[in-house]
């Protein structure tokens, strides 16, 4: 049933995008996907009809949802027929409301992943935001990543644009592989969308409703634009409005307007979000997912933040599917968090053991270090030793749910379902 379930949504979709002919925006890359998807969709949104992936739906059924304008209705029968009712509606009749264009997150986790998806849908416009070590359980090393992944860069549509990450190296080296127009974004000199210049404003007085955000300068074919991003703690966001920029200009928007939408962009759930916590203390949410890289760059955050009082403190747990990488990249993690002064470090999970094994061959208290196998066994306990003042970064992967604890201790859970991920009764359990 599955298998004609998912023939069914790519022969529909198919005939949705041949009768619409939307642009079509495709991105992936080990992380950064949902972040650099919703700014795409908010920059775009100030001139053109645009949908973007529901929620997380990057896969060989989420895709064609999102293409059908649907939430996935799971095990219900009668759900999947509106589905397919939706479709063929749109097959035999013409809605005038359908996006112009349409941002899919293309997310894989084996090889031959991106066949498929390139199957149902061919790109105007490929993204790749990095490639690293997530998945790589399932591919085995970060070569045959690469191969996958770079198909939807090599397979665009005659007139298509590449927009690649210039400072992964994996990525750089793409360009001779690529027979499209590629736009390189990055912070390393030879960009052709270069962010030079940044600076973190990151707020005195975290319980006050003080300016904080990054400012920093273009450089693009000549031109340098100031840009502003407010609210952003960290390079991620930077790497995504980068992504947005080059998307606007190469579909004819020009920088003072990107600027200027850039400037409305609020935190998106999950991802480094600042939230109040209890006994004044204030929340990193980064808890969207997690890999050795995006931990590192949320680390690097934290060391920035220059605290008059209080703490810093980490809640990590594991990190998941990272197959023969699990132990060297989580004692890698815990070696950078003993490089930058933390107070206290909290983790949950058993992999996340070797990142307390990395802080203490780095010279880290390993007294200062607290375990736990579960996030309910963590609670009360790191609930009891918070103090006004404390600054914990939370971060995991997916799996591990662990939203769940920043909720039980933020200063307002009754606004969890506008501030969290993973959210509603879809995730109850």
């Amino acid at each position: 049933m599955k298998k004609i379930v998912m023939k069914l949504l790519a022969s529909c979709s198919r005939k949705i995008i041949a009768k619409y002919n939307p642009k079509i925006i495709g991105i992936s890359g080990s992380v950064g996907k949902t972040g650099t998807k919703e700014i795409i969709s908010l920059v775009l949104a100030n001139k053109f009809k645009v949908r973007s992936s529901i929620k997380n739906y990057n896969n060989e059924f989420g895709l064609p949802l999102t293409i059908i304008g649907m939430e996935s209705p799971g095990k219900n029968v009668f759900g999947w027929l509106k589905v397919f009712f939706k479709a063929k509606r749109l097959i035999l009749f013409t809605d005038k409301t359908y996006p112009e264009v349409l941002v899919l997150e293309m997310g894989i986790d084996r090889e031959g992943d991106m066949d498929y998806l390139l199957s149902i849908v061919r790109p105007d416009i490929g993204i790749l935001t990095n490639i690293s070590h997530s998945h790589i359980e399932y591919f085995g090393s970060l070569e045959k990543i690469k191969k996958e992944k770079s198909k939807l860069v090599k397979n665009l549509k005659k007139e298509g644009v590449a927009i690649l990450n210039y400072d992964n190296k994996y990525l750089k080296e793409l360009s001779s592989e690529i027979k499209s127009k590629t736009i390189f974004y990055g912070i390393e000199r030879g960009a052709d969308i270069l962010a030079k210049d940044i600076n973190f404003i990151l707020p005195k007085d975290f319980l006050r409703e003080d300016f904080y955000g990054i400012n920093f300068k273009i450089e693009y074919q000549g031109s340098v634009m100031p840009i502003n991003l407010p609210k952003a703690i960290s390079n991620s966001q930077v790497y995504s409005a980068l992504v947005a920029i080059a998307t606007g200009l190469h579909l004819n928007l020009n920088l003072v307007e990107i600027s200027e939408y850039l400037k409305n962009i609020l935190p998106i759930p999950g991802r480094m979000n600042i939230l109040k916590g209890v006994k004044n203390s204030i929340i990193i949410d980064d808890t969207y997912n997690s890999s050795p890289e995006s931990s590192l760059n949320a680390l690097r955050t934290l060391e920035k933040i220059d605290l008059k009082s209080g703490r810093k403190i980490v809640v990590f747990g594991d990190m998941l599917e990272l197959g023969h990488y699990t132990e060297e990249g989580h004692q890698l993690i815990g070696k950078k968090m003993a490089e930058i002064g933390l107070d206290l470090i909290f983790l949950i999970g058993e992999k996340s053991r070797d990142i307390g094994r990395g802080a203490i061959e780095a010279k880290f208290d390993k007294d200062r270090i607290f375990n736990f196998s579960s996030i309910e066994e963590a609670q009360e306990f790191l609930k009891n030793r918070i103090e006004e003042g404390d600054v914990l970064l939370f971060k995991a992967s997916q799996g591990i749910r662990l939203e769940k604890l920043v909720k039980d201790i933020m200063a307002e859970p009754e606004k969890s379902n506008e501030l969290l991920v993973r959210q509603g009764p879809a995730w109850e359990n």
